[in-house]
């Protein structure tokens, strides 16, 4: 009786005994684009669900959650970032893919049309969206009436309230333009002209139709930001650096500076430089955006440099040459937001929690530093509303979400659209500490397995992060890919393994001298060394069977998996390589065009004894290749070439490839297939027999 009774409940009650899929870890909308409008009263966001990119918004006072546009399905398409009008009337926003070198816009779904980047205006009165002009990165005039835009390179100027198809260039000039930005009072366009070894800070006179450069020089300048009073321009000079291998250590170069030019008088002067040797080198994704200057009320420039080992911020004032450190502590800053009244800045960053995200509020009055986030949380995003911020929040059990604080009271927002489905089982991960063969110290998050017993042996697995320049937090990450990566840890945990992720040198997080570390990269592959100190500590874990253990990873973990198995075949016994890098020979040239192994021969025979296919004889393991062929990070060519070696070889390999995806998978149902796959290859080998 007993026996019929369990059939009969679990025909009815399926769900009740069902294990959760990795589709359900990747269940929850990933949050990104926030923006407030210019009186803080509204909030827009984009939520990826399962592909299906939206626009929310949230009005105050209470902040409830409206869905502004209604595309469907899992198309591949970006969307974002939004762009208030200085009314808070209308919100531009982009849709659409960036083109490969081919001019080809990406296109995974397959879709019928045309899916390059377009900007669309949204009138928030009615809810209704119309194109707007191909192109991206729009930018509106200080009277809201013109919007400047980019199409491949070239500045367009066109009207708000133009419903017509027509696109007119602004001005013709050599070179590529981006980092646009109008002067206060609306009478010039600024804009960084990019010509390949150097770069000038051009300005348009719109009255005028007049373009001339603020300064020329055989330098970059770069970074352009208008002053209040829209009077003086200050930018960044950043010398050029012939013949840097990409992926190597660089500590020192030529000094940077900061230029301040006045309009008025057509004249520029250096107000600060940087000192020679550490901090000298102008760290060109540190902070993360497309900022690295901010006026303060006084007359000040705010600034990050990396002096102290950490990127922090600092004061200097053009006319008296004080200079003030304004971030002090162990931890970088990575993203600031200055609010829409030029009062304060919002800054993201991990001082004093290496670990997870914060942000902090500096007074451009008094320069004081305040936290605002809960600490226990990894927090993002942060943009000025009236009466507080708002900001994405995530934890070690929840995915990044939106939320407001106004007045010191924090809530969430659009609770309404979090999956039922979302798993409840999570890991918290413990931090821990590796030292490599060499003394180097790097740094990890271990997660138990469901219903752990410290008497079991379980398979392990260790995650390691691409890039090399990101940071694996203690809990789900602010960028939507590493949050994936994050989710299938937490999978892998569900499903019985110790879970390993890795922060090897070369990363952020924490300090130039971990990131710029000695012959890293491409230049000697000494992070390898604490994927190995990551494997000994699980083998001599005793809850561990050092006989199954697997790196998986993507990017430059892809690259890093491969130099596991190709080096170390007796510490590993599978493996997944999502778009790795193989030989840095054939990639290098996709971020350094200048670079031709040939012409570079010591450069080349070390770049060559920095990559897996130097050791490829010795790979012995399983393999499961990951890739989508139309990637513009990594060659495809990389994974085609890996494994005709290893087939050559008699190596097991498996495959996986995504028709027209980039490196950064567009389409959701192929993060769910890559990451079940992942975790079925590595399960499929690493079960007892």
């Amino acid at each position: 009786m007993k026996k019929y009774l369990f059939l009969f409940l679990l025909l009815i009650c399926p769900f009740v005994l069902q294990a959760q899929s990795m589709a359900d870890y990747l269940s929850a909308p990933f949050p990104s684009y926030l923006t407030a409008s210019p009186d803080g009263k509204t909030i827009a966001w984009v939520f990826n669900d399962q592909g299906e990119r939206n626009i929310f918004i949230a009005n105050a006072p209470d902040f409830s959650t409206q869905k502004l546009t209604d595309f469907k399905g899992d198309e591949g398409l970006d969307l974002g970032p939004l762009t208030f009008s200085p009314d808070g009337k209308t919100l531009l926003f982009v849709r659409g893919n960036s083109r490969n070198s081919s001019g080809q816009a990406a296109n995974p779904a397959q879709l019928q049309f045309n899916t390059d980047k377009k900007i669309f205006a949204l009138d928030l009165s009615s809810g209704k969206h119309r194109w707007f002009a191909p192109g991206a990165s729009p930018v509106f005039s200080p009277d809201g009436n013109q919007v400047a835009f980019l199409i491949g390179g070239a500045v367009y100027l066109k009207a708000l309230q133009d419903t017509t198809s027509s696109t007119n260039q602004l001005f013709t000039a050599r070179g590529s333009a981006s980092m646009m930005g109008f002067s206060p009072d609306g009478k010039y366009l600024s804009f960084v002209s990019q010509r390949g070894d150097h770069s000038y800070v051009g300005l348009w006179d719109l009255a005028k139709k007049e373009l001339k450069y603020a300064e020329t020089s055989l330098d970059f300048d770069s970074y352009p930001a208008w002053n209040p009073d829209g009077k003086k321009l200050a930018y960044l000079r950043i010398p050029n650096i012939n013949n840097l291998l990409p992926f190597t250590a660089i500590t020192q170069a030529n000094p940077w500076s900061i230029r301040v030019f006045d309009v008025d008088k057509w004249q520029g002067k250096e107000v600060w430089k940087a000192d020679p040797g550490r901090g000298s080198v102008m760290v060109d994704d540190l902070p993360a955006q497309g900022e690295r200057l901010w006026w303060a009320k006084d007359g000040s420039l705010i600034f990050s440099w990396e002096k102290n080992n950490w990127m922090h911020l600092y004061a200097i004032h053009p006319e008296t040459k004080a200079l003030k450190h304004l971030t002090p502590g162990e931890g970088q800053v990575e993203w600031i937001h200055q609010s829409q009244d030029g009062n304060s800045l919002l800054v993201m960053h991990n001082i004093g929690n290496i670990d997870r995200r914060q942000v902090s509020q500096l007074d451009l009055s008094t320069f004081s530093l305040n936290l605002l986030s809960d600490p226990k949380t990894i927090n993002w995003g942060a943009v000025k509303i009236e009466n507080g911020i708002a900001f994405f929040s995530s934890d070690w059990n929840k995915p990044g979400w939106p939320m407001v604080q106004v007045n010191g009271k924090t809530q969430a927002l659009a609770q309404d659209f979090f999956p039922n489905n979302f798993p409840k089982f999570h890991a918290q991960p413990i931090p821990i500490r590796l030292k490599a063969k060499d003394g180097f110290e790097s740094f990890g998050q271990v997660f138990l397995p469901k219903d752990y017993e410290p008497s079991k042996k379980y398979p392990a697995v260790i995650f390691i992060h691409g890039g090399s320049r990101r940071q694996m937090l203690l809990g789900y990450n602010y960028g939507a890919y590493y949050s994936n990566t994050y989710a299938a840890q937490q999978y892998f945990a569900s499903q019985g393994y110790i879970a390993l992720t890795l922060n090897y040198r070369s990363g952020i997080g924490y300090g130039m001298d971990f990131r710029e570390a000695e012959n890293y990269g491409a230049g000697g592959a000494s992070e390898v060394q604490d994927l190995m100190a990551a494997a000994e500590y699980l083998a001599s874990r005793p809850d561990v069977d050092k006989s199954r253990i697997a790196p998986w990873g993507g990017s430059y973990g892809g690259y890093m998996t491969a130099h596991a198995l190709s080096q170390a075949p007796e510490k590993f016994h599978v493996g997944v390589d999502i778009h790795g890098v193989h030989n840095w020979n054939n990639d290098i040239p996709v971020f350094a065009p200048w670079y031709e192994p040939e012409k570079f021969p010591e450069m080349a025979a070390l770049a060559f004894k920095s990559s897996p296919i130097a050791y490829v004889d010795k790979w012995e393991d399983p393999v499961l290749l990951i890739h989508g062929d139309d990637d513009r990070n990594v060659l495809f060519s990389e994974s085609v070439e890996l494994a005709e070696v290893l087939r050559r070889q008699g190596v097991h390999v498996e495959q996986i490839v995504f028709p027209d995806e980039v490196h950064f998978f567009l389409l959701h149902r192929n993060w769910v297939n890559a990451l079940s796959a992942t975790f079925e290859f590595i399960h499929r080998h690493s079960s007892v027999k």
